[in-house]
């Protein structure tokens, strides 16, 4: 990228915390993103499974869903329409996963929901937020005030010594469980705080006004277990948890069941539950819950030592047999000193200990489909 390019990128808050900590600047959804720093990525993917470490997570969308009526009910039953989760039935303070559906039951994007007592907070993926509000105002404008929050930050601290160091600022973080979301306020700041992430360790999630946002990453950084993380480290921690990435292991043209989400879809939602259907790809996914889907997300663990990355094409056997999935993502996982991958199978061939071949630089390398996280999560329940 030219560097007349580079000034076409958007800045976070963070910018230019980041430069002054030496971080490594990339383009990511538009914006200019660190995807390390001098500790480098292994070093900030092991510190995060050990200690605390900090993500600025500022280029994802937040916004604001406002009931007209004043009733968060009203505002819950409307967001349904879009996506297959229950939304009414998150009680206020808590948070849960979704994805907005197309037509075909493909996934346009997915997403965090939290009620916050008198409305509801969204948390979207950067390269979809537009595309997201436009949807959310084409079927919701009559029912909700559309509110995108441009004027916040968003940060996550991730770790086994996130509560601790958060605590020095905000002692209410201790009595929260996983998944609870709400206002809290971190030192003097008035924040939004989800105990939630995106690596698989506890921790949390801190929306703060834009004009806050240096101050208090500055403070988190001054205790000496929280190192900042970059994009690098993100995508290897958030791999080695089994979670997707949105527009690489989920995208439009996979539904929940084929994404190995049905975990995410309660049953009020599904055939036979009370609110069953009435999302956009209803018909499809509801018929792969009761019939079973073609193919399916799995985990995946090359035998050898050589990472498999995305785009690889997977077979069914060493030599002769046609591609039957591709590899959404792969690398190397540091915590296990092995690489690991996620990729789509036919469902067939989707059961634990299944061997499949992926094809790397003209060879047929052997993989066995793995149980997803490949590290346990430590989230606290």
């Amino acid at each position: 990228m030219s560097a007349s390019d580079n000034s076409l990128l958007k800045q976070t808050p963070l910018h230019a915390l980041h430069l002054a900590r030496g971080a490594k600047m990339v383009p990511f959804a538009g914006y200019d993103m660190p995807v390390q720093y001098a500790a480098g990525v292994l070093r900030e993917h092991l510190h995060t499974r050990i200690a605390a470490g900090l993500f600025d997570v500022s280029h994802m969308g937040q916004i604001a869903l406002r009931p007209r009526s004043g009733k968060t009910a009203d505002a819950a039953l409307a967001l349904e329409k879009l996506v297959p989760q229950d939304i009414l039935g998150i009680p206020p303070g808590r948070q849960r996963y979704a994805q907005f559906t197309n037509a075909d039951g493909g996934l346009l994007d997915d997403l965090m929901v939290a009620n916050f007592g008198d409305h509801l907070f969204l948390v979207v993926n950067a390269a979809c937020k537009t595309e997201d509000e436009a949807h959310l105002r084409a079927h919701l404008a009559g029912i909700c005030e559309i509110d995108p929050l441009a004027d916040r930050a968003l940060i996550a601290l991730q770790g086994p010594k996130a509560e601790a160091v958060l605590a020095k600022l905000c002692a209410d973080v201790i009595s929260m469980k996983f998944m609870d979301a709400g206002t809290r306020r971190v030192g003097d700041i008035d924040c939004f705080v989800s105990r939630s992430g995106y690596t698989g360790e506890d921790g949390f999630e801190i929306s703060v006004p834009a004009d806050k946002a240096e101050a208090l990453v500055t403070a988190l950084l001054d205790n000496g277990d929280v190192l900042p993380i970059g994009l690098g480290a993100r995508d290897s921690l958030r791999l080695e948890a089994g979670l997707c990435l949105y527009g690489h292991d989920i995208d439009t043209t996979t539904t929940p069941v084929e994404g190995a989400l049905e975990w995410s879809v309660q049953k009020v939602r599904r055939g036979g539950g009370a609110r069953a259907g009435g999302f956009p790809g209803a018909d499809n996914i509801l018929s792969q819950f009761a019939q079973g889907a073609a193919r399916r997300r799995v985990g995946l663990r090359p035998e050898g030592r050589a990472p498999v990355r995305e785009g690889a094409g997977l077979f069914a056997d060493a030599a002769s047999s046609g591609q039957i999935g591709r590899v959404t993502s792969g690398g190397f996982g540091p915590s296990l000193n092995a690489p690991v991958a996620m990729g789509y199978v036919p469902t067939s061939l989707s059961a634990i200990g299944t061997t499949v071949f992926a094809e790397v630089r003209g060879q047929r390398l052997p993989l066995k489909v793995a149980a997803t996280p490949f590290v346990p999560n430590t989230y606290k329940r």
